[in-house]
């Protein structure tokens, strides 16, 4: 059963200045909630309660938001909000912890973080960033669901993308075949190619389940002096072994690292509500 998940949320939110001087990006808000949110709500209503922040001192709000404080003058009226109803459930009924990634070294850095808290053979990796809904069965509930009959598996989430834009993206080799025709052993990874050098438009997004192997591997990785320890890199190493899937999610996915995709999931939500 997994029932931890990893919110790597360091990061600068650059995109963003001169919000994010202040606010953590994470605190964005889609509709009445911040992306932050919407990542803890999926993973607590796919039976994920225990999650790990990979975080820095100048994010204490997002700390703050997942916190319950007795004393709020505003206690009593907030308790009669709906939003507010739900974050205290999710609040009451989970385990949340913080850990300062102190220099931003990439994304396999800040997975590696979370090596002492995850205790189980699977974990999740949100990356709020990616906003993703679906009308039946979220992204991280679909690659539970696959993860469940491959345990020693790691299971990325893909979704194809335009020519133009495969250089932003990890791109997927695609291997062997699966009895599921939206699922997809993985040969390699290649981190942002151009789109001439691409093995497929299959890009992975920020919705991932990882096995415990994958900390020795991150681990192994060689250091240089800034560079970025890329968890494509030691996905790489696992799917020489055949233990990388990639699952075509169902859904729709917006990014919210840039404005575009931003101001692209605000107006959804807001025709959806």
């Amino acid at each position: 059963m997994i029932k931890t998940c990893v919110y790597p949320i360091a990061g600068y939110g650059t995109r963003f200045l001169p919000f994010t001087k202040e606010v953590p990006k994470e605190m964005l808000p889609i509709g009445a909630k911040p992306l932050i949110h919407y990542g803890v709500e999926e993973a607590f209503n796919s039976g994920i309660k225990r999650n790990c922040m990979i975080t820095s001192d100048a994010k204490l709000s997002i700390k703050r938001y997942f916190s319950e404080d007795d004393n709020d003058p505003r206690k009593e009226y907030f308790s009669r909000n709906n939003h507010i109803v739900s974050l205290t459930n999710i609040i009451q009924n989970s385990e949340f912890s913080f850990i300062n990634q102190i220099s931003m070294k990439g994304l396999g850095d800040a997975i590696l973080h979370a090596k002492e808290i995850v205790k189980e053979k699977q974990f999740a990796v949100i990356l709020v960033d990616d906003f993703c809904f679906n009308y039946r069965k979220s992204v991280i509930s679909q690659l539970i669901d696959i993860a469940k009959m491959y345990p020693d598996h790691c299971v990325v989430a893909v979704e194809e993308v335009e020519e133009e834009s495969i250089h932003n993206y990890g791109i997927v080799e695609i291997g062997g075949p699966t009895e599921n025709e939206n699922l997809f052993r993985v040969k390699s990874l290649v981190e942002k190619p151009k789109a001439i050098d691409a093995p497929s438009n299959l890009a992975i997004i920020g919705r991932y389940i990882l096995s415990n192997e994958i900390f020795m591997h991150i681990e192994n990785i060689p250091r240089y002096d800034k560079s970025e320890i890329q968890i494509t890199t030691a996905l790489n190493s696992l799917a020489k072994l055949d233990k990388v899937l990639a699952l075509r999610f169902d859904g729709l996915r917006f990014d919210c690292g840039s404005f575009p995709g931003f101001l692209s999931a605000n107006i959804f939500i807001n025709k959806e509500s």
